[in-house]
């Protein structure tokens, strides 16, 4: 029995089933991958492919989601896909709609999240173009537009073409590493008429590769590495969410008497309350780290983001005697356009694989025995209330409110307090953006929260304001579509992180370092996000300002979103909040690594 659509409003009526166009076969092989959902902003360049999702395929496999932006289309896709690795699929409208949703495809890429996106173009053959707007909207070579970060892009330029090119971009996609890809639809071909006997391709016959393991002497020679190791630390970067793989990693720590870290560029893979875990997990290396480091005879790095990165904020220039053991397929996706390559690291065991395949090998060469690890830090207690709102304030008060249920947090801001919430399963926390592009928070929550819809969790996300204003019509595509996901913005009305850039170059220069606040506060006047996120149909409450109002705030929205329906609170929090966890952009970046 198939699923009702998300919103009944958009149940089409007398469908046609029968494949008459060339959209309809585009249509069709979406379906035939068991695609679940599309989300899209309207756009005439695809208008036939529109017409064969609602009038072929009855909007259902897939079901349309209608997005105000291209951009939140996008990073609605990515944020399903990060929650538990399953992709949808996106429609793009000609050039311009794929400029609009470029930063998010960016995001998407250097997450490594699949993604298969539609987009369109003019007719190829000039002598079908309507005049003036069929011309701005085609384009010679519109996937040169992203080419350099999506994995593949085709054009077909038939009809019996497009099976192939969309099952290619599929396996592409899905196969690891993953990444986005995108296929174009001729507007003229959309529209011409189809081959009533045509003949569709057995798309189980086209699957992505498996995971590949590495190669049995290279793992051997980790495996021995290991044996010998007497202060092993583990790196867990990337990842799959499996209870399996989540149980393996903490009993190969236990197992070699290592250490653990993680940071906060990637989803949970380990509980970051086990005494093994190093700090908390991280956006900057902290001291326990860099000692932990520092001390380690080997380093495996599992999947790590930025290897390199993180061994400079350890050793500095300094030589590195530790043995480097790193697993990862990312080299596969390295050109020269981009430097999401991030700094090349000193490695001595270099394993081209997949990272989850790399663990079991050594977890069998180990002879570990995997099982659930009920090691626990101790919880520290919440400290007193303040007079100004916090993060901190926040956690408590969401804690109390949802109790025993999961929470996955969809998206986190960069002060919130890790050490009074550890993440406990892979779900707990599903990663930053990929490609550091504010704006990407809203869609992000959308989509896991999507994904997640009938898990039982609680999807929440904790952005700051200014990505939320800029992502904000996201939400709109919650409401709609009964989307439950709670939103909880730290308003400190500026761009901060970027106050204390400006701080630490003012310092630098010896310069006044009060005028910092000039250019980056969103204030005088402060949008009134509540307001806003209430004119888009999403339940909401603020500024809220004292402690009182954000307990009432979060148990409602706690209560609406268990009911299914988005919530959205705006919590002004002291701005100076976060000094003690984002260090001064004097110290943290113009400062000689020691």
């Amino acid at each position: 029995m198939t699923k009702p659509i998300l919103n009944p409003i958009d149940q089409p009526k007398n469908v046609d089933t029968e494949v008459r166009f060339g959209s309809d076969v585009a249509a069709q092989m979406l379906r035939r991958l068991k695609i679940p959902y599309i989300a899209l902003n309207p756009g005439a360049s695809y208008r036939g492919f529109h017409d064969s999702l609602v009038n072929h395929l009855g909007n259902h496999e897939p079901e349309m989601l209608m997005c105000l932006h291209e951009e939140h289309a996008v990073a609605i896709a990515q944020g399903y896909a990060k929650a538990g690795g399953e992709p949808m699929a996106v429609a793009l409208h000609s050039n311009v709609g794929l400029m609009h949703g470029t930063m998010a495809i960016f995001n998407a890429w250097c997450d490594r999240q699949p993604m298969l996106i539609m987009g369109a173009t003019g007719p190829v053959d000039a002598a079908l173009r309507r005049p003036w707007i069929d011309w701005l909207h085609t384009s010679q070579d519109q996937g040169a537009l992203i080419r350099n970060y999506v994995k593949y892009d085709d054009q077909p330029g038939s009809i019996e073409a497009m099976p192939e090119a969309i099952l290619r971009a599929w396996q592409q996609s899905n196969t690891a590493p993953c990444g986005p890809s995108y296929v174009v639809l001729d507007a003229a071909l959309q529209e011409a008429d189809a081959d009533p006997d045509f003949v569709f391709p057995d798309q189980d016959r086209f699957k992505p590769a498996p995971a590949p393991a590495p190669a049995p002497d290279v793992l051997a020679t980790a495996i021995n590495a290991l044996k010998d190791a007497k202060k092993p630390v583990f790196l867990m970067g990337k990842g799959d969410f499996t209870a399996t793989s989540w149980n393996a990693r903490v009993s190969l720590v236990e197992a070699t008497g290592g250490l653990m870290l993680t940071d906060l560029k990637t989803h949970a893979m380990v509980p970051s309350d086990h005494p093994a875990h190093v700090g908390e997990p991280f956006n900057k290396l902290s001291k326990s780290g860099r000692q932990a480091l520092r001390d380690a005879d080997v380093i495996v790095s599992l999947g790590w983001v930025d290897l390199g990165g993180v061994l400079r904020q350890a050793y500095g220039t300094n030589p590195i005697d530790a043995t480097i053991i790193h697993a990862s397929q990312d080299l596969h996706l390295h050109n020269g356009w981009g430097r999401e390559t991030f700094q090349l690291p000193p490695v001595d065991v270099h394993i081209v694989a997949d990272p989850d395949e790399t663990l079991h090998g050594l977890i069998r060469g180990l002879d570990v025995q995997v099982a659930p690890s009920t090691a626990k830090k101790p919880r520290p207690a919440y400290p007193d209330q303040g007079n100004a709102l916090n993060l901190v304030d926040v956690a408590r008060e969401l804690a109390a409110a949802v109790g025993d249920t999961p929470v996955s947090f969809a998206a986190l801001a960069r002060s919130w307090p890790t050490k009074y919430w550890p993440f406990t399963d892979p779900l707990s926390y599903l990663g930053k953006d990929g490609g550091g592009g504010v704006g990407s928070g809203p869609g992000l929550c959308v989509g896991a929260a999507l994904k997640l819809k009938e898990s039982g969790r609680l999807t929440v996300g904790i952005i700051g304001d200014g990505d939320c204003l800029m992502g904000i019509n996201a939400f709109w595509t919650a409401a709609r579509y009964g989307i439950p996901v709670l939103i909880i913005v730290g308003n400190n009305r500026s761009y901060y992180n970027d106050e204390l850039h400006q701080e630490g170059v003012a310092i630098h220069r010896k310069r006044d370092p009060s005028n910092r606040w000039i250019g980056q506060t969103i204030d005088h006047p402060a949008p009134d996000i509540a307001t806003i996120a209430s004119g888009l149909g999403v339940e909401s409450r603020g500024p809220i300002r004292d402690q009182a109002s954000l307990t009432a705030a979060i148990v409602a929205g706690v209560a609406a979103v268990r009911e299914g329906r988005p919530f959205l609170i705006d919590v002004h929090i002291d701005p100076g909040h976060g000094r003690e966890l984002t260090e001064s952009m004097a110290e943290r970046s113009l400062a000689k690594s020691d």
